[in-house]
């Protein structure tokens, strides 16, 4: 009973609090330099006290056509990596919310939080009532794009419409027959993360085989992160995240989604969670974002679908003229 009252009187203490002020706690580490200014919501999850860093950018009132773009990113970028969607965003008249998800770059990074995509769905959702949002149109590249999912599945009043850049998640790679990895063992592999192995993933995956020196600065973003005080920690979080992905799909939900949807695609993209440790045979089918995005048009009910034929799993940076002007197009 003591402890109970305890429990009582620590969740009272700490009820959902929200602020623009520097986070409480040590856990905002990056040293790459954000394109706007970034604030700080503090509040209250899973009893610890958590900082969600983001941006929150207006175009002028004069300019403004009343409508909010919320940007997710993947499990390898940070909110930073936007930068180039948001501005052409903002100078075609919207307000662009950019959240560093918990657990990732200038976000705290818990040891003991519960990772699931509904848990930062809400998360996301109590950054927007913070801010006064109500309606938004939800973006999401790779983990970002699933988490989009989640969250106009759990929030479709809020979601106006839903954009997806190669998401993850078009298709369920367990029941595909990829074996289950051991958070341990994927924590270890995030421990050894440093940006000659993360560059050579990305060449492969990201960018179809092929480079330019302008990626350089996404690849040392993120390893920076993984080099600095706060690598363990990040580590430790992506290794829950990527256990998060693995065994929580969304592709049997995508009927269920109501609002217009727009997949924009780089069909050379191969990305799939726990390919390294599927059978051989098994390899070849995992990631054939070819079919993928068709088959995911299929069934949403209000798809649209953009495919670049020659672009892998970063299309908005790999030839963002293209990837903008189809956005674009859409948004109208």
């Amino acid at each position: 009973m003591r402890y109970l009252l305890q429990l009582l009187t620590l969740v009272l203490s700490q009820t959902l609090t929200a602020s623009s002020q520097s986070p409480p706690h040590n856990g905002t580490f990056t040293p790459f330099p954000y394109p706007w200014p970034v604030l700080y919501y503090n509040f209250t999850s899973q009893l610890q006290n958590h900082s969600m860093a983001y941006m929150d950018v207006s175009p002028s009132p004069t300019h403004s056509n009343d409508q909010t773009v919320v940007l997710l990113h993947g499990k390898n970028f940070c909110a930073a990596t936007w930068e180039a969607t948001a501005r052409v965003l903002l100078s075609a008249g919207y307000r662009v919310v950019i959240p560093d998800q918990l657990g990732f770059c200038r976000s705290t990074k818990p040891y003991n939080y519960q990772f699931s995509l509904h848990q930062l769905a809400l998360n996301t959702h109590d950054l927007l009532l913070h801010l006064g949002i109500d309606t938004a149109i939800v973006m999401g590249h790779s983990m970002g794009g699933m988490l989009g999912v989640r969250f106009a599945l759990m929030y479709p009043a809020t979601t106006a419409r839903l954009v997806l850049a190669n998401p993850i998640g078009l298709e369920d790679w367990k029941a595909l027959g990829v074996p289950y990895t051991p958070i341990d063992v994927t924590y270890r592999q995030e421990l050894a993360s440093n940006f000659s192995n993360l560059k050579a993933y990305q060449q492969t995956t990201y960018y179809a085989n092929t480079w330019r020196s302008a990626y350089d600065v996404w690849v040392q973003m993120l390893a920076d992160v993984y080099a600095g005080p706060e690598g363990e920690a990040f580590s430790w979080n992506g290794a829950r995240v990527t256990d998060m992905v693995f065994t929580q799909p969304v592709v049997y939900e995508f009927p269920l989604l109501t609002m217009p949807t727009l997949l924009l695609i780089g069909m050379k993209d191969t990305t799939a969670v726990g390919r390294a440790a599927a059978p051989m045979e098994i390899r070849s089918l995992l990631g054939r974002y070819d079919l993928l995005g068709k088959q995911a048009a299929s069934v949403i009910p209000r798809a649209a679908l953009v495919e670049f034929g020659d672009l892998g799993h970063a299309p908005q940076i790999q030839d963002p003229e293209r990837f903008h002007e189809a956005l674009m197009g859409w948004l109208g």
